[in-house]
């Protein structure tokens, strides 16, 4: 039986203790000591153990709602306490049904039910449920209050109905800065900075936020960092969301040098700020300076957070730097990181990217729960690090468990897989799968992958009938650059050119191109044919481009560029290639 609290109960030194924030250990010890003493017994104790389950950074849901299901009498208080957890821990569907199970009771939430709900049904994109709880605020009266037209709007504008969010808006005489922001955003959601832009400039007031909005509709959405830096410098006052905008529009546009230099004159930083810039050397084929940067923040005390580990993950496996790679998994356990299902995805690709086929396989059979991205992951490693047939069998086991939705990157895994094994037989079965058995339409992703499969084994014939059957333009760069590669291993000229022609229109015709071209004709004795390329080559001024590689020692990766020299590295080589030049040849 639950009881209403009298004053003493009120002051109770556990329900005290509820009051502030608390770690998931001492909540739990404070609810055993409810129980002792009885007093879990009262509502009241019940709703105070509830919201502080529920506020943590982490909501722990699950014991949540193990405390809800004892309540015999569950007040609106309650549900909105429920609601709000599960919206707080990015999960809208379970929100919805709490609320569609507080309305199947006969209990009409407040105004503090429809904000949370509304978000949940922007959350999951769930415009049909939003409307049902627009049609009650209109039912009940409240849809001219300021809390439900915001939770329209940004119900609306998540859903990409910019109309609809237009009307609630419009709909409201007293509209307050939170109304013009949430408008804001829903137009910059929606693609139209036009109408963003116009929005802004009728704002009566603006903050910060609506500065960071405008700043990331030209800059991170847009590429228009021009725009956007001047919008950022004529900020009134800016706070670390408004630079971590700006910063992000020139990552999205590649200029990470522009990025950095922000990023150091910022007065203050926290851990987004250097998860947006290390993510941004890794996007752009700079991982040696995302693992400095990795380094900074750990000499600088900063606390990381598990975007920051999976993009220093990604760093390792771009540079094959399996010791650092091993240093994070190690230091992501003694500092207790959230891992979840992307963190250890990270470390699978981290793993089977350097070729430590064992540890990743480690990983995965430890892991108490699996995607298709794991599965994928471990498939094209398995299939890249020479073990085609693991690789096909880890696919055949998990379509017979049946645990894991198949998509089409996980065909896209297994036919790559097959593709560098030679197993020309499975990879069509498997392709042959996807449409057939599974009702999944390949991509041209995938029909590239499949000419590289027979290309590389000398079925040209079969490759050029699978490009003809497709039923869309086989515009794919790595299609034709894959076929042109087969040409020079199986001599096929003809084909070579038709190839080189495709990729010409592609405007993917790169010095790599015309140089395996040269080649081609160069191993069929057409010396006249190389060298006209040569000469088109040095016409076009195109050079090759610089070759980059990395080598991992005692925990240091060294980068090494062609053509760069090192004085200490160099001298070290040239004294190795002395002494194995100097050594004497035996035959046999």
């Amino acid at each position: 039986m639950v009881h209403s609290p009298s004053p003493s109960h009120l002051r109770n030194p556990l329900i005290a203790l509820l009051q502030g924030p608390k770690s998931p250990s001492q909540i739990l010890q404070i609810h055993a000591q409810l129980i002792t003493t009885s007093f879990i017994s009262y509502s009241f104790a019940l709703s105070k153990l509830l919201t502080s389950l529920t506020s943590l950074n982490t909501p722990n849901m699950d014991y949540a709602r193990s405390v809800f299901g004892q309540i015999h009498l569950q007040s609106v208080f309650m549900h909105n306490t429920m609601i709000r957890g599960y919206v707080s821990s990015s999960n809208p569907e379970k929100a919805w049904s709490f609320y569609a199970g507080m309305r199947r009771k006969g209990l009409v939430g407040d105004n503090y039910t429809y904000p949370f709900v509304l978000k949940a049904c922007g959350m999951m994109m769930g415009l049909a449920e939003g409307r049902q709880v627009h049609g009650e605020l209109v039912k009940r009266g409240r849809c001219h209050h300021v809390f439900a037209v915001n939770g329209l709007i940004g119900m609306y504008g998540k859903c990409g109905e910019i109309g609809c969010a237009r009307m609630a808006f419009d709909g409201v005489e007293e509209k307050d800065l939170v109304s013009w922001n949430l408008l804001l955003s829903a137009c910059v959601g929606c693609g139209n900075k036009e109408e963003a832009q116009k929005v802004f400039d009728e704002m009566p007031d603006r903050d910060v936020i609506s500065w960071s909005i405008m700043i990331d509709a030209y800059g991170k959405r847009s590429g228009d960092v021009v725009s956007a830096r001047l919008l950022f410098d004529n900020m009134p006052i800016r706070d670390t969301i408004s630079w971590n905008s700006m910063i992000a529009g020139y990552v999205k546009v590649g200029d990470v040098t522009a990025a950095h230099e922000l990023f150091d004159m910022m007065p203050r930083k926290n851990v987004i700020s250097w998860s947006i810039l290390l993510d941004g050397y890794v996007s752009h084929g700079n991982p040696l300076e995302a693992l400095k940067l990795f380094k900074q923040m750990l000499s600088q005390h900063v606390k990381v957070d598990k975007v920051v580990v999976v993009g220093a993950l990604s760093a390792c496996a771009q540079l094959g730097a399996l010791v650092q790679g091993r240093w994070i998994h190690i230091y992501m356990e003694r500092n207790r990181i959230d891992v979840d299902i992307v963190v250890q995805a990270a470390l699978l690709d981290m793993y089977m990217k350097c070729g430590s086929v064992g540890e990743a396989s480690r990983t995965f059979d430890s892991m108490s729960e699996r995607n298709a991205i794991c599965y994928s992951v471990m498939i094209f490693g398995y299939g890249t690090n020479g073990h085609g047939k693991k690789a096909v069998e880890l696919f055949k086991q998990m379509v017979l468990e049946r645990n894991v939705q198949i998509d089409d990157m996980l065909f896209l895994a297994v036919i790559t897989a097959c593709s560098h094994a030679g197993f020309v037989y499975e990879g069509l079965s498997i392709f042959e799968q996807m449409k057939g058995v599974y009702g999944i339409e390949p991509k041209l992703e995938h029909y590239s992958c499949l000419v590289d499969l027979l290309s590389r084994f000398g079925q040209l014939d079969s490759a050029r009938e699978v490009i003809k059957s497709m039923p869309m333009k086989p515009d794919c760069a790595a299609l034709w650059g894959s076929l042109l590669s087969a040409c020079r291993t199986h001599r096929d000229i003809m084909l070579a050119e038709v190839a080189v022609k495709k990729l010409v229109e592609l405007k993917a015709d790169d010095c790599g191109t015309y140089i395996l071209l040269s080649n081609i004709y160069a191993d069929m004795g057409l010396q006249e044919e190389s060298l006209r390329v040569w000469k088109l080559m040095k016409n076009r001024s195109m050079d090759k481009e610089t070759g980059k590689s990395s080598v991992e020692v005692n925990g240091i990766v060294k980068e090494f560029v062609s053509g760069e020299k090192s004085s200490v590295v160099a001298d070290a080589l040239e004294w190795i290639t002395w002494s194995l030049s100097s050594l004497p040849l035996h035959e046999g």
